[in-house]
């Protein structure tokens, strides 16, 4: 039965005064965050497990949610990382034969706030017409001025560094499509016999890249995102791999600082974050979208092959295209949306790099071919 004593008024109030109400399905709640909205209409497990989602709340603009239900096989991370999910209506009682708990049953097990009866179409035009932007959630206090200014207070996305809060601890294998500690850890660690041996730096990483990865012959260790170039090095990998993840760009300093040091070294495949990072590294700056790209339908041109790809996105930055000055990148993908830069390529040295994600399920698996890109480009320097 639908536990009734859940549903209580939510009032969500954004930083410029606007304010939303709606009922909580998962109980009491009170939080802060950035408030984005995602087009998707499935995959709510994936964007709620998904890193690169740490400090926001989702708003999901098609209209029911929780109709299949939650599984353990479809996750992206070890938790969920949104600060709440916010929808028009939510279905108490699934339906599909993957289905191992309600979304409610999973939000409350979690102490994420799920909240219904939300006008999102409202939301997520104010969203797209005044930015994303700071706001407040809350069961317990209903003062609108009071909520206002806690959005307020609440620290900005800008210059924000929240991989710190969602990578890994310690180094970890992924094997036979699950995490494995290092009994030994680096020290004793030997890569396995067969396989490309690719390091991946965790700013956030998706399991479905890791997945990607495996399926493509490689043997991949994570490594947390502070590790330094120096560690790297004595690991020796054939290739690495910078992943997607959470906050600006701008402030992740010690990740470029890699990145740059890694350049030439061996072939690197970037993802979203990993993208802009490489565009930091190479010189160039990062600035924020005024809404960003979120969702499972971004049309993406390929600018060597002229394809439009469909693809799946997850971001609030983007790499400055006027500020990458170097003559030997190469503009690869660009956005048809807003003409946002999506992918690079460099001509000397074996590195590029996309916004987009290309692991994504569910979504379009147009941009596959990126992962056979890198191991052609491992291959070579075997």
């Amino acid at each position: 039965m639908v536990d009734r004593a859940t549903k209580m008024k939510a009032v969500l109030a954004l930083e410029d005064g606007a304010v939303f109400t709606g009922r909580s399905f998962t109980g009491p709640c009170e939080t802060t965050g950035e408030v984005v909205f995602n087009t998707s209409m499935s995959g709510y497990q994936e964007v709620l497990t998904d890193p690169s989602y740490c400090g926001q709340m989702v708003t999901m603009t098609y209209p029911l949610m929780g109709t299949y239900g939650v599984n353990d096989a479809d996750v992206e991370s070890d938790r969920i990382q949104v600060k709440a999910l916010l929808v028009r209506e939510y279905q108490e009682f699934p339906s599909n034969y993957r289905s191992q708990r309600s979304l409610r049953d999973y939000l409350r097990a979690n102490r994420i706030p799920g909240i219904e009866g939300m006008d999102t179409r409202a939301l997520t035009r104010h969203i797209r017409l005044q930015g994303a932007m700071r706001a407040a959630l809350s069961t317990q206090d209903l003062n609108p001025d009071a909520l206002v200014e806690k959005a307020r207070q609440s620290p900005p996305m800008a210059g924000s560094d929240l991989v710190r809060q969602v990578t890994c601890t310690e180094p970890f294998m992924w094997q036979g499509g699950r995490p494995v500690g290092l009994s030994g850890g680096l020290d004793e660690f030997e890569w396995p016999a067969q396989g490309f041996r690719v390091v991946a730096m965790d700013y956030g990483i998706k399991y479905n890249i890791l997945r990607s990865l495996e399926d493509h012959g490689c043997n991949v260790l994570i490594l947390p995102a502070a590790t330094p170039s120096g560690a790297i090095e004595k690991l020796a990998p054939q290739g690495l791999f910078l992943s997607n993840g959470p906050g600006d760009p701008a402030a992740v300093t010690y990740a470029v600082d890699t990145i740059r040091e890694q350049m030439g070294q061996r072939p690197i495949f970037g993802i979203c974050l990993g993208h802009q990072l490489i565009g930091l590294a190479l010189g160039g700056s990062t600035y924020k979208l005024k809404f960003g790209h979120r969702g499972a339908n971004q049309p993406v041109k390929d600018l060597t092959t002229g394809k439009v790809e469909i693809t799946s996105q997850n971001h609030g930055f983007a790499v400055d295209m006027d500020s990458l000055i170097d003559p030997d990148i190469r503009l690869s993908h660009i956005n048809l949306n807003d003409r946002t830069l999506e992918g690079l390529v460099h001509q000397r040295l074996p590195l590029f790099s996309v916004q987009y994600h290309p692991e994504a399920a569910p979504g379009p698996h147009d941009a596959g071919y990126l992962f056979d890109r890198f191991i052609e480009l491992m291959a070579e320097k075997a």
